[in-house]
């Protein structure tokens, strides 16, 4: 074997080993966070105890084409899918994708463009982004193949597409356009999915931002530029949120013992630490450049 043979079959070695490494930090975490990171473009998580990042992906190591690298730049949504198996990433250049914890390897990529914002599983497993300059959702029919030039996609207007959230129990996708939420129904086609505008409720405030599950109930954080709201699915109504209020990116929460925590920018978009619902630290690194924050956990409210 030639000397660069056994250095490129060292290297995929050692990415292995990394992978399961990483894989095994992750599952044996007790309070796991994952971030939008945008110093680095990646999603990192990182555990809350040892105030470590443990786990890490960028998508030029992990099977995204070169040309396509630059779709990631400013990861702009993280969370947790798949019963905290899988994270589902947005990133502000464009690109989505949904990538397995256990080995980082990149299942489905597509380009939504228009600074994506954020995205959701419909239960079929197609994905459905929001994408802001462009004021539009994009619709994807995914395959676990990577990237498919060729694959189905179709979009629905929308005003300041910022957030996505699918409703299991209700069987309804939900997004908070700027000082609207607006309900729709899926079509349920998973070679063609479409959706369907089903009900349009008002808001108040403008520029409606995050729209994120409260955990074990069936309520969702709403974010503008000015408050943080719980919006009821099933009564409709929004209540005022025992969390600091005024420009807040990202809200998560999780069972009994977990904080809400919060992103709130230090600089422009962007901040190196995540808060709880007083304002009290409970990640901070500096050098860091978190947009959106999310605890990785199960997501019952949309599986």
């Amino acid at each position: 074997m030639t000397k660069f043979l056994r250095i490129l079959c060292l290297l995929f070695f050692l990415r292995g080993m990394c992978a399961a490494a990483s894989d095994k930090a992750v599952n044996s975490c007790q309070r796991c966070l994952v971030l939008a990171e945008q110093a680095e473009h990646r999603i990192a998580i990182a555990d809350v105890t040892s105030g470590k990042i443990i786990w890490e992906w960028k998508p030029a190591l992990c099977g995204v084409l070169p040309e396509h690298v630059k779709w990631f730049n400013n990861p702009s949504e993280a969370k947790a899918v798949y019963k905290g198996k899988y994270i589902l990433m947005t990133a502000s250049g464009g690109g989505v994708a949904l990538v397995r914890i256990a080995d980082k390897k990149t299942v489905f990529y597509g380009y939504a463009g228009g600074n994506t914002h954020s995205a959701a599983i419909l239960p079929d497993g197609n994905i459905v982004s929001a994408s802001s300059t462009g004021n539009y959702l994009m619709l994807f029919k995914t395959d676990t193949t990577g990237y498919n030039a060729n694959g189905y996609t179709k979009k629905i207007p929308v005003a300041f597409g910022h957030n996505v959230v699918w409703d299991a129990v209700l069987k309804r996708l939900w997004t908070a356009a700027m000082d609207s939420m607006i309900v729709y129904r899926y079509n349920n086609d998973q070679a063609a999915p479409d959706l369907v505008r089903d009900t349009v409720l008002g808001l108040p405030g403008t520029e409606a931002h995050d729209l994120y599950p409260e955990y074990g109930t069936h309520r969702l954080w709403l974010t503008n530029t000015t408050h943080v709201f719980r919006f009821d699915v099933n009564t409709r109504q929004l209540s005022p949120a025992p969390v600091i209020q005024k420009n807040i990116k990202s809200v998560s929460s999780g069972p009994a013992g977990y904080p809400v925590i919060v992103c709130k920018p230090k600089v422009s978009w962007w901040t190196d630490e995540v808060l709880d619902a007083r304002g009290n630290r409970v990640f901070m690194q500096p050098g860091l450049k978190i947009y959106k924050a999310r605890w990785v956990l199960d997501d019952p409210f949309s599986e």
